[in-house]
């Protein structure tokens, strides 16, 4: 009688187990999908070529967001207007972006607070100020058409009760 039930208990696993691995095969089939690829192309990719590719996530989607932007498409655009300024919101910061009549990027001005920061501005900040922690940065930048971005990193040090402000570039270089 024990070895009945023990038969039919491992046989009753085994089943159980066949059902759950076939159950969840067939989900998996269900779920994939091939779906065409699509190419996204901004507007403004020269904006985009120009910036920093070190930045935060949250801000390079963002900066493809207002690349990709059509002033055009907008229900503020009218005819009568040269330039247009659109603000795009983060959370933890915003990219003003003037465009022209035409949807061209003509300027930014970006700031962010409390973003990742590239390795070159830590290891910068560490080297130079080994004993200090990063309590607040701020992430700047200003971009005009044609003309390289000027980037500047400005941070908050501490170490115990001393704090510290200090300005760097995107490569790690301190500024006055």
């Amino acid at each position: 009688m024990i070895t009945d039930e023990r038969y039919i208990f491992q046989h009753a696993k085994k089943l159980l187990f066949i059902c759950l691995f076939v159950t969840g095969f067939s989900f998996t089939l269900y779920v994939q999908q091939d779906l065409p690829e699509v190419t996204v192309r901004a507007r403004n990719y020269m904006y985009l070529k120009s910036m920093d590719q070190s930045a935060a996530q949250p801000v390079q989607l963002l900066r493809r967001q207002m690349a990709a932007y059509d002033v055009k498409e907008s229900e503020i655009y009218q005819d009568d207007y040269d330039t247009y300024a659109i603000t795009f919101y983060l959370p933890r910061g915003y990219i003003l972006a003037v465009y022209d009549s035409t949807g061209q990027l003509i300027s930014t001005a970006e700031k962010f607070k409390n973003v990742a920061l590239p390795h070159a501005v830590t290891a910068a900040v560490s080297e130079r100020y080994p004993n200090w922690g990063i309590t607040n940065d701020t992430y700047i930048v200003n971009y005009k058409d044609g003309k390289e971005a000027h980037i500047i990193y400005k941070l908050i040090l501490q170490n115990g009760n001393k704090r510290l402000r200090v300005k760097l570039d995107e490569k790690g270089d301190f500024k006055d």
